[in-house]
Order: structure tokens, then sequence, then C-alpha cells
């Protein structure tokens, strides 16, 4: 028998899983829809990281809010809005698929309301495939704004549909996780859910 030769192919019952991992499928940029000038709708969810409230025109989501959230969204029901108990059912679904560990891209249509410089940090945030993690300075960069990393950070801390929107996947420039409007604990435990582990 002749000794294999550095040029000889690998043998064919190697194990798939010696091979390095894919890397993550580009996630194209979301369109987000205009908000409707209707009523506002609401309804709450339980979750993982406590309640929350879902909110909406009718034909798009508007909001994702971790209760209590005083620092981003209303966090609270105004008067005016309608409460629709078993609406936004394909939203919940796909909240609990996603808690689940079953679920890594939501497909939902969406409308947050916000600044033109808002929509543009929230609609690159949706880049960010599940399980992985981008900086303030690399969503400055990728906006064409490399000094504003602070007003990136502003706008993250405003981002009004957590979660499916995902500013919790944006970290300091050296790991740590740095502020997030529903809390540290949620944060870490979101991306401990999509594998990730922070300082």
């Amino acid at each position: 028998m002749s000794t294999p030769t550095a040029q000889d192919p690998l043998p064919l019952d190697v194990p798939d899983d010696v091979a390095d991992p894919p890397a993550p499928a580009a996630v194209p940029a979301a369109e987000f829809a205009r908000p409707g000038d209707g009523p506002t709708l609401y309804t709450t969810m339980a979750s993982p990281v406590g309640e929350m409230l879902l909110t909406g025109d009718g034909e798009a989501l508007t909001g994702v809010f971790m209760l209590p959230e005083p620092e981003c969204g209303p966090g609270r029901v105004e008067a005016d809005w309608k409460h629709v108990p078993d609406g936004f059912r394909e939203t919940r679904r796909q909240l609990a698929a996603y808690f689940a560990g079953e679920l890594t891209a939501f497909d939902l249509p969406l409308a947050p309301r916000g600044t033109e410089f808002q929509l543009r940090v929230w609609r690159e945030l949706t880049t960010i495939p599940y399980g992985r993690t981008t900086s303030y300075g690399a969503i400055a960069a990728a906006l064409g704004r490399p000094t504003a990393s602070r007003a990136v950070g502003m706008a993250n801390g405003r981002n009004p549909i957590s979660i499916i929107v995902p500013c919790h996947r944006v970290v300091g420039a050296d790991g740590s996780l740095t502020g997030y409007a529903s809390g540290l604990p949620r944060k870490r435990h979101l991306l401990r859910l999509e594998g990730l582990t922070h300082r």
C-alpha cells in the first residue's frame, strides 16, 4: 500500500464537524413602512424577560417594549390607544418561537416612528445576524458617519421595536455590554439565548 502524500484527497469518512462553521449569511436591511394615522392598537404578552407591550397601526408593528421601560418608549398605555387582546397573533407567535430558540429571523411588517437618522440606524440594526454583535462605531462607519458613534448610541437607545430590531446586539468596542434601555440583565439574557456571552 502506498503512503499517502500531501496531494492525496482527504478520506471520505472525515466527520463534517471538523470543518470551520460557515459565516452567517448577510442580512438585508428591513424596509420600514410609514406609520398609519389611525389609533394605536396594543396588547401585552408574557415572556422570559418580563411582560411586553406590543403596539401597531393595524398594518404594521410600531413598538415592542419591555415593561417597565422608563428610558425608551412609552412604557405605559396612552388614553387614546385601543386594546386588542387577541391581536398581534403573528408577532406573538414569532416572539414565542424566538424565545424558544426556534426562530432566528423575524418576518413582520415594521413601521417605527423616528427621525431620519434614527430610522437609518434602526435599519442598520436589522442587518446584524442572529448570534452576532457589532459596535456603535461599526454602525456609524456603515452609515458613512464614522465620528457619529455617540449619536448612533442615542438612536440605538430610542429603538421602539426591541428584539425584532435587535438593538441588544450592539456592544461596546471592547466587547462590554454597555447600556440597554431595558436593563443589562435583559440584554445579557437575549445574547445568551443567541449563544453569546459578554461581560
